[in-house]
């Protein structure tokens, strides 16, 4: 089976993962394949906010989340943090796009200094000296000295930081409203067609008040 494209995503430690699930969902529905990079904190995190048991290993993992998301045959991969023999290593094979969701201070920071201590580094690493997509969705408030430098040195690298900070005049009726606010705006930039909400003027999503 032919996919429409490949895209990496990586989950790291910080709170919010939820939002990378969902990501994985959409992204999966939408018939990409993904390539998909879970931390040590990650799944400490998957396992503490959600109800989701996530087990050990990666093929282990790559079996309960494609089996849970309806995944087809080889949709999804998921590597191991220091498979550094798989694509999203090397600029001669990684996919076009990579998604850090969500995205904590620490990966911040050791993408900005190109650290590649682990594989989730090095594919970042990778997406920055290929010049392809980086979006970094950091999920951290407030905002330390570090963490906007940071953030600062990874736009003039080229990287989007995509803050999960979603909006309310989309009148969200719950949790999962806002967290398909964020990935809607993931979805927007991966340029992949997304029904979550609709782009500004393009729907009904907002009644503005009266300036009068």
């Amino acid at each position: 089976m032919s996919f429409n494209r490949t895209i990496t995503l990586a989950m790291t430690g910080a709170s919010g993962a939820d939002y990378g699930l969902r990501l994985l969902q959409c992204l999966l529905a939408a018939n990409c394949r993904v390539y998909l990079l879970i931390s040590r904190a990650a799944e400490v995190v998957i396992n503490t906010e959600t109800t989701m048991s996530l087990p050990e290993g990666a093929a282990a993992q790559q079996a309960f989340l494609a089996s849970r998301f309806d995944a087809v045959p080889n949709q999804l991969v998921v590597f191991s943090r220091e498979d550094w023999f798989s694509p999203v290593a090397s600029g001669s094979s990684s996919p076009s796009s990579m998604v850090v969701c969500p995205a904590s201070g620490g990966t911040l920071s050791a993408i900005a200094q190109g650290a590649s201590n682990n594989l989730i580094e090095r594919a970042a690493d990778v997406a920055l000296k290929e010049r392809r997509q980086l979006i970094l969705v950091p999920r951290e408030t407030p905002y330390s000295e570090i963490h906007l430098k940071n953030m600062l040195a990874l736009t003039q690298m080229g990287a989007v930081v995509l803050p999960a900070s979603p909006g309310f005049y989309t009148k969200p009726n719950g949790i999962e409203d806002l967290i398909d606010f964020i990935v809607a705006r993931i979805l927007d930039q991966l340029n992949i067609e997304q029904e979550l909400f609709p782009r500004w003027g393009e729907g009904d999503v907002v009644s503005l008040p009266n300036l009068d």
